[in-house]
């Protein structure tokens, strides 16, 4: 009976929040924001992401979830804090990979979608952020699998093959099979519509996913006396999260740009993509696409969501992105002086301790004009 209950509460909860999230939207002029990007995004930050640990997640709650994202969450709420780690993770590692460029990632406080309207246009900030959220989902539920943290997965026993010269099977080896089905099942709910930008996000959100495939390695613990490696234990394991955002990023770097088709089927008009040049090679499912041009991010437009590049620390030396000259977009920039304190004249003592004075050091910073 309180099972019953508690089903309709959900429902009933559920059916206030759409209500109120409708008029948000429609008060704040952001119904377009529904059809641009998933702002469920929003879970992954702000107060909603620092309540998951402490409290039950309430799926009626989190905003922007389709109705096969509602139903995938009650069945799954037990690794919903690991989808909005991964999400989290997505965001961080975006940031760092962009810390040096005029877009850096840069996420909006108190706004569902958490990026402004960068992403409402199909480019390249909108291709890799896609890709790297939902394989920040597929890393943290295969991690969360295999820590034991999450009990309705575990590790992977599947398609170990033979073991190696001087090797065993053993340890816990990541099921990135289910971290991918998550993240494909839940990431990929929203993107059902027959047009280009469902088709470019689902590519892109497999892309993703599929670094994770790319990128495992074998990780192996040596058993003996003294460390002796008489007997090796290895298992499947996924890289660090950094190593897939670099990789990602040199997709960015390379991102096929596309052109949009439209096709007439049995059930209506369909988009699709192809290759806006012929005589580059074809992206294959591990290559980022997209078919608009990004802004220059200069300078502040509140329509394209850029905030510019004014104030931001630039590398004098650096002929590169993050250089002045080019960072700066060519209107020079400002040097201060700062100064930091820092340990030196450190001494290894035995046995055992470093002991350091501290010291001021002063450093030019250079910022845009």
């Amino acid at each position: 009976m309180s099972a019953h209950v508690g089903v309709l509460l959900e429902r009933f909860c559920e059916t206030l929040r759409m209500i109120y999230l409708g008029c948000f939207l429609l008060l704040c002029g952001l119904t377009h924001v529904i059809a641009s990007y998933p702002i469920w995004w929003s879970l992954a930050v702000g107060h909603q992401y620092s309540s998951i640990g402490t409290q039950p997640i309430l799926c009626a709650s989190i905003p922007g979830l389709v109705p096969k994202q509602l139903r995938f969450c009650r069945n799954y709420v037990e690794i919903m804090p690991s989808v909005a780690e991964g999400v989290k993770i997505g965001i961080q590692e975006c940031q760092h990979q962009f810390r040096g460029r005029r877009w850096n990632c840069t996420t909006v406080n108190d706004n569902l979608a958490i990026f402004g309207p960068v992403l409402d246009k199909a480019t390249r900030e909108s291709a890799f952020v896609h890709a790297i959220a939902s394989a920040g989902v597929a890393f943290a539920v295969t991690r969360a699998c295999a820590d034991g943290s999450a009990t309705i997965c575990g590790c992977d026993t599947r398609h170990k093959g033979p073991p190696g010269e001087g090797w065993k099977w053993g340890g816990c080896s990541e099921d990135v099979e289910f971290g991918s089905m998550v993240s494909r099942e839940f990431a990929d709910a929203r993107e059902n519509r027959p047009d280009a930008r469902s088709a470019m996000n689902r590519h892109n959100n497999e892309a993703g996913r599929t670094s994770l495939n790319d990128n495992m390695f074998l990780k192996c613990k040596c058993h003996g006396l003294s460390g002796s490696c008489e007997v090796k234990t290895c298992w499947w394991s996924q890289p660090d999260f950094r190593v897939i955002g670099d990789y990602m990023k040199d997709k960015y770097d390379s991102a096929s740009e596309m052109v949009v088709e439209k096709h007439k089927e049995s059930r209506g008009w369909v988009e699709t993509l192809r290759p806006k040049y012929n005589y580059f090679k074809p992206p294959t499912e591990r290559d980022l696409v997209y078919y608009e041009s990004s802004p220059n991010f200069c300078d502040p437009n509140p329509e394209t969501g850029s905030f510019g590049t004014r104030d931001r620390i630039c590398n004098l030396t650096s002929h590169g992105i993050d250089g002045c000259d080019l960072l700066c977009c060519g209107r020079g920039h400002n040097t201060r002086t700062e100064k930091r304190k820092e340990k030196c004249h450190c001494i290894f003592h035995w046995c055992c301790y470093v002991s350091c004075q501290e010291c001021v050091r002063v450093y030019d910073v250079h910022t845009c004009k």
